[in-house]
């Protein structure tokens, strides 16, 4: 049985559930890095136990398999994604902005040593049925994002063009920086998103 990350604020949640929380997200820290070093389909459960300090039958105790610490990353990784745009709907700000924060958490998001982002994109590896759910709730996403760009079109602070084309190229360019990134470059991820959302968002922006 797959668990769904809690939304509830964790001040509210028991001390034996923080505690159980806390360890998941360890467990979750060391298989993004186990997966980003070997690859979902190279790295076992064993692996992950010994990245994550625990014995192989203690880490069945949070995880039934790495299909579902797979699954856990990407759902937890599309709720912040989607809550960022949820943020960004109720703001007031230019639509410019709205978009490029947007696209900034989409990236911190996709760097996050928890959500990880090699798992990020890896939803192939998924079950069928994890992987339907996943789908659903990304394309739910990206419908998200694309209402806020056609709102943008429609007000005319974008210049005219197809929503969903302008979309998907962004989006798109967001998730390339999985391959390049490394945590111990020269760039932060804040650096990174910051940049990145305005070069891309500059391109959508009515002149004059």
């Amino acid at each position: 049985m797959v668990q769904k990350s809690n939304s509830r604020s964790i001040a509210t949640l028991p001390p034996r559930v923080r505690r159980y929380d806390a360890r998941r997200d360890g467990i979750l820290r060391a298989a993004a890095r186990i997966f980003r070093e070997r690859g979902f389909t190279d790295t076992g459960m064993r692996d992950i136990a010994v990245a994550a300090d625990l014995s192989p039958a203690n880490l069945y105790h949070y995880f039934s398999g790495k299909d579902e610490i797979l699954f856990y990353c990407q759902d937890r990784a599309l709720d912040r994604m989607m809550a960022g745009v949820v943020q960004a709907r109720r703001s007031t700000a230019r639509a410019d902005d709205r978009v490029a924060a947007v696209l900034t958490t989409h990236v911190l998001t996709m760097l996050d040593e928890v959500e990880g982002a090699t798992a990020h994109l890896q939803v192939d590896a998924l079950s069928p049925g994890l992987r339907e759910q996943i789908v659903k709730k990304r394309d739910r996403y990206e419908r998200a994002v694309r209402r806020l760009v056609s709102d943008g079109v429609a007000s005319g602070a974008f210049v005219t063009g197809d929503a969903a084309l302008l979309t998907r190229a962004m989006l798109g360019a967001l998730n390339w920086v999985v391959t390049w990134y490394r945590p111990d470059g020269a760039l932060t991820p804040q650096k990174i998103a910051g940049e990145l959302a305005a070069y891309l968002v500059r391109g959508m922006v009515k002149r004059g």
